[in-house]
């Protein structure tokens, strides 16, 4: 079977109902390691434990993340230019804001974090706009490149 008809043959209710649930903990990870990360912990530690949770939440949060953005239709939604440009201009402003309304190293390395998520979509856009426009090149160039009756 080819791997074009493989794709779209229909899967077992067995392999369905394992990939709801793998999808179900995967963004559970990543919601409960956001809300870790971003101050859930204080509600229930305190001191060093609070701390150890809120950098274990951040990493749980990433590794869950970076997951979740390779799946397809995600990956397809993050590469749109619309979702770039509003990933570039609200992190951006976010950036500025942290580093002028938050004192000491809080308000920097939130800056910084925020910041670097800027360039990563200013480098997708960039690359986006890159790919379009050799794309386009040989398209232009394509109708010569072959004769009509080869």
């Amino acid at each position: 079977m080819s791997r074009a008809r493989a794709a779209r043959a229909p899967r077992s209710p067995f392999a369905a109902v394992k990939k709801f649930v793998a999808d179900v903990l995967l963004w559970s990870f990543f919601a409960v390691g956001l809300g870790m990360s971003a101050g859930g912990a204080g509600a229930f530690l305190d001191g060093t434990a609070k701390t150890a949770a809120t950098i274990g939440g951040g990493v749980v949060a990433l590794i869950a993340g970076s997951r979740i953005t390779k799946k397809p239709k995600i990956k397809a939604f993050l590469g749109r230019p619309g979702t770039l440009w509003f990933l570039f201009l609200f992190n951006g402003g976010t950036a500025a804001a942290l580093y002028f309304t938050m004192d000491g190293a809080k308000g920097i390395i939130g800056a910084a974090c925020m910041g670097l998520v800027s360039l990563g979509a200013l480098g997708g856009l960039i690359a986006g706009r890159r790919a379009r426009r050799e794309a386009a090149q040989a398209a232009a160039e394509a109708p010569y490149s072959e004769t009509p009756w080869a």
